[in-house]
């Protein structure tokens, strides 16, 4: 347990310097332990040490380690979701951060609405605009919010990117601040959008997403790793 509780308190007194240097607090911030691949034995003993937030890339992987996790977790769903896996995450997580269509935001609605809650979830905009990356580009993001806005089974709280992977992390800077500003440009534009959250920032960029607006990150390596 020693190596991930000490890489754990690593990347929180990262995550707070970074929230610092922008003048940040460092408690609207949160770290999402990012637990793919990984088994409920470790889950658990960073549960232990005061994680108790986790994201997962697979439906499937989801399902199966809801079924046998302990305790009260807050699990989000951070990977591209298929709509025919919509009815093993709706109602299971927090927060989708990956919704990229207008019929994934409808069945994601369809489920929403057969369990009586109301789903929060993310816009995945491909800000980068490459094609291995899922999410919607600028244009796409605007006429998915109004979608969304209409469907009352769906809360949209806000955006979510991934930077390329870069060896310098400074060149997803770019990337992080433009996400930003089109989250203010969608709230400037409809009164009624109210998106107030940011998912962006990987281990390799995270810091640096911090500094550029980020409100949750996504951190596996960096955590996990030995």
């Amino acid at each position: 347990m020693g190596d991930m509780q000490k890489n754990l308190e690593e990347v929180k007194e990262r995550i707070a310097a970074a929230a610092k240097r922008a003048g940040r607090d460092p408690a609207d911030i949160k770290l999402v332990a990012v637990s793919k691949g990984r088994d409920l034995g470790r889950i658990m003993e960073l549960a232990r040490v005061g994680q108790s937030v986790f994201g997962e890339n697979r439906a499937q992987e989801l399902r199966d380690k809801l079924q046998g996790i302990e305790g009260e977790l807050e699990w989000h769903f951070i990977g591209h979701l298929q709509r025919n896996k919509v009815n093993m995450v709706v109602g299971e997580v927090a927060l989708i951060h990956s919704m990229d269509s207008e019929r994934l935001a409808q069945a994601i609605e369809h489920r929403a609405l057969a369990l009586g809650i109301r789903q929060e979830v993310l816009i995945q905009v491909n800000v980068s605009r490459e094609e291995s990356k899922y999410g919607v580009d600028e244009k796409g993001a605007v006429r998915l919010l109004q979608t969304a806005l209409s469907l009352p089974g769906l809360k949209v709280r806000g955006l979510m990117t991934m930077a390329p992977f870069m060896e310098d992390k400074e060149g997803a800077r770019p990337y992080f601040v433009r996400l930003r500003e089109l989250r203010d440009e969608l709230n400037a534009a409809d009164s009624e959008a109210g998106l107030d959250l940011l998912s962006m920032g990987m281990t390799q960029d995270f810091e640096v997403a911090v500094e550029e607006g980020a409100n949750i990150v996504r951190i596996g390596t960096a955590i996990f790793s030995a």
